[in-house]
Parts: structure tokens; sequence; C-alpha cells
């Protein structure tokens, strides 16, 4: 069954969201320049062990900004699920070559250790403290080698309004919590990113399975 996040993001909210958030990969690279001083482009440099990776998902890819990012670096047999039809037809516009299905992050389509690596962008922090364990399970379940993450950060977890939505964000330590739940996990690389304009900070973290 649907969470009351999921509801949102798949109803008027996650359509008027995917009107104002598709980008070219270059658009996307301007934006984040603009927000933090440094391009996605170059954060994924940072973080990612090309060689290594030869099948990535994204959860909650929306149109697939970021797989199209990916896709432009040269990475390949890109995936993402999404909840929101809307966002899923125009992906089908948006990309070439990406496979975008309607899919939950409780109830991942894939079979266990199907992907090498397994991503989110601004995913977790619209998943509810209490129903975050169950997508931590189904992310790690699909992942065979790597779990990426960029997402909001504080040092617990903080709840705030979004767009003047209550029950709809939270910040935290998402790091963290991977390796609480899954205590194999191993942190490759995790760095902080300041916003320019104010206090704000994200985080993204590469965590490896062993």
């Amino acid at each position: 069954m649907s969470t009351p996040q999921e509801k949102f993001w798949k109803a008027n909210f996650g359509d008027e969201y995917t009107g104002r958030n598709t980008f070219t990969p270059e658009e996307l690279d301007a934006m984040y320049t603009d927000r933090y001083g440094i391009s996605r482009t170059e954060m994924n440099r940072r973080f990612l062990p090309k060689p290594s990776i030869a099948s990535v998902l994204e959860i909650g890819c929306n149109v697939g900004n970021q797989l199209s990012l990916l896709q432009s670096m040269g990475y390949a047999n890109l995936y993402g699920i999404e909840i929101n039809t809307d966002a899923i037809e125009r992906a089908k516009k948006h990309t070439r070559g990406i496979t975008i299905i309607e899919g939950s992050v409780f109830d991942i389509p894939f079979e266990d250790n199907y992907f090498d690596l397994v991503f989110t962008s601004g995913v977790l922090i619209h998943i509810s403290p209490q129903d975050l364990p169950r997508a931590l399970i189904e992310i790690y379940r699909v992942s065979k080698k790597f779990i990426w993450g960029f997402e909001y950060f504080a040092e617990t977890m903080t709840p705030i309004t979004y767009r003047g939505h209550t029950d709809r964000l939270w910040k935290n330590d998402f790091a963290k919590l991977y390796m609480k739940q899954f205590p194999s996990l191993k942190l490759i690389r995790s760095e902080r990113y300041k916003y320019i304009r104010d206090e704000n900070v994200d985080s993204m973290f590469l965590l490896e399975k062993k």
C-alpha cells in the first residue's frame, strides 16, 4: 500500500515538481554550480569508480535528469524507477537508451544483487522515518556492490516544512542510518556541500557492500 508521502508525489504536487525540474545535463550542472559552487558532473567524478560499474539503478528518478547526466559521462545500462506516471511519460521524451519504469522503493521490481550501483538523489528525505528502514532494505537488496546517495544533511532526524507541507521532508545523516541498519556496509567516501546562499548542507556518500 502507498504511504501518505507516495500518494503526495503521485498526485498534482509530483506533476508540478516534474514540470519545474526537467533539465539537460548542461542545465543540471549549471544549477549545481550556482547552488554549491561545483557541478554535479564533478561530484560524480569524485565518487564513482567507473571501471567497476556496469549497471546502475536510480530510485525516484523522475524524468531521468541524473541518469541522463551519467549517460553523458559514459555510463551505460542505466535504469530508473519512479512512482509519478506523468514523470515517466515525460521521461520517454526526455531520455534515450535509459530504462525508466513505474516502481516503488518499498517493492523494487528487480532481483537481489541485480545492479552494481543503486542510488538516490533527494529521495530518502521524502520517506517518513518510520518507513525508511523498509526502503533501505530494498535498496540494499538489489545492490550488488555500491549504494550511493545525495541527500539533505542533518546530524539527527530533523523534520522540515516543505513548500507549506508538513510530514513530507526530513533531513538526516543517511549514510549513518544505512551503516547502522547494515553493519557490513563500508563507507568509501563522504562529502558535505554547503549552499552558497544559505546555511543548508547536503551530503554525498558512497557505501560498498562487503
